[in-house]
């Protein structure tokens, strides 16, 4: 599997591919977003190159009641997370090479120092509250 798109009729088997302790990528775009959609092919070779992890394309629009109340800025949206720990939540830059990095620097962090940087900040433990991907679909799906 390499990525998965999140819609209305697959939520459960998109929450139980979430379950586990495997990292998860999100990409939070919007179908309207050119950006979005030339950034869909750089997000599907960099989930090609991450077999053993998740990787979710959820549009924000479709998926609202999801994701509604998530504080998107641009796009694309990176959501990084680990089991319950998100790890990163930001716009990223439409670059396969910074994204690349990106999701590498997280997938390098052991559990011990996820943790902690999880803890670190404000913003960091706000995401923790807000931007648990698993828990929003839980939520959803009750």
């Amino acid at each position: 599997m390499h990525s998965l798109t999140l819609q209305n009729d697959n939520r459960a088997d998109v929450a139980q591919a979430l379950s586990g302790d495997r990292w998860i990528v999100a990409c939070l775009c919007a179908a309207w977003c050119g950006t979005c959609t030339g950034y869909r092919a750089t997000f599907e070779q960099i989930a090609a190159r991450q077999p053993d992890h998740i990787f979710v394309w959820i549009d924000i629009e479709d998926q609202s009641d999801v994701v509604g109340d998530l504080d998107v800025d641009n796009f694309p949206t990176l959501l990084i997370q680990r089991g319950e720990t998100v790890a990163f939540f930001g716009t990223v830059q439409p670059d396969r090479a910074l994204a690349e990095r990106l999701v590498a620097s997280q997938l390098a962090h052991g559990d011990e120092e996820l943790a902690r940087i999880a803890a670190s900040t404000e913003e960091r433990r706000n995401w923790q509250r807000q931007a648990n991907l698993r828990a929003l679909l839980r939520t959803a799906l009750s």
